[in-house]
Parts: structure tokens; C-alpha cells; sequence
């Protein structure tokens, strides 16, 4: 059975990761706070940035935003779409 953790992102109790997303602290504040579907949805919302901005993993800036915009996604109120962004149909 998965263990269940109170969701900073959802507000509820629901199922928790098996193992922190990262590396240090900041995988462990993720695994004992995020739930699965918020992971998701953050992977999601990643997905979109990474897309959008046209971000290159390589590169330490883009690493830095993303990982900022995760914090801010993940346990600050949520991550701002970019600017015009229209999502597909």
C-alpha cells in the first residue's frame, strides 16, 4: 500500500511518491508534502515551460527557473503561465 501525506499543492490527504524526485532537501520536503498527482501536475506545467520558453536542460539558468517555478508551483500558490500561452485543443 502507498503511504498517504497531506498535499501542500491539492490541500488533502492523498498518495504519496515512493521516493523524493530529487536529490537533498528539497526531494525530501517534496516526497513528505507532494502528492502524486501534484507531481504530475507539475510535471505537466514543466513540460509546458520547458516548451514554451524554448529552455534548454543544459543550461544552469534554465535549470535554476525551472527549479524556482517548481517551489513556486509546488508550495507558493502556483506558477504563472507565460505570457499569450493558449493551451492545444
Amino acid at each position: 500500500m502507498s503511504k498517504q501525506v497531506f498535499c501542500s499543492k491539492l490541500n488533502q490527504e492523498a498518495e504519496g511518491l515512493d521516493s523524493p524526485p530529487l536529490p537533498g532537501a528539497l526531494g525530501e520536503k517534496i516526497v513528505n508534502h507532494i502528492s502524486k498527482q501534484a507531481w504530475k501536475m507539475w510535471l505537466a506545467h514543466q513540460t509546458m515551460l520547458i516548451n514554451e520558453y524554448r529552455l534548454s536542460l543544459v543550461d544552469p539558468k534554465a535549470r535554476e527557473f525551472l527549479l524556482n517555478e517548481m517551489e513556486n508551483f509546488l508550495f507558493k500558490g502556483g506558477s504563472a503561465k507565460p505570457t499569450g500561452y493558449t493551451p492545444e485543443k
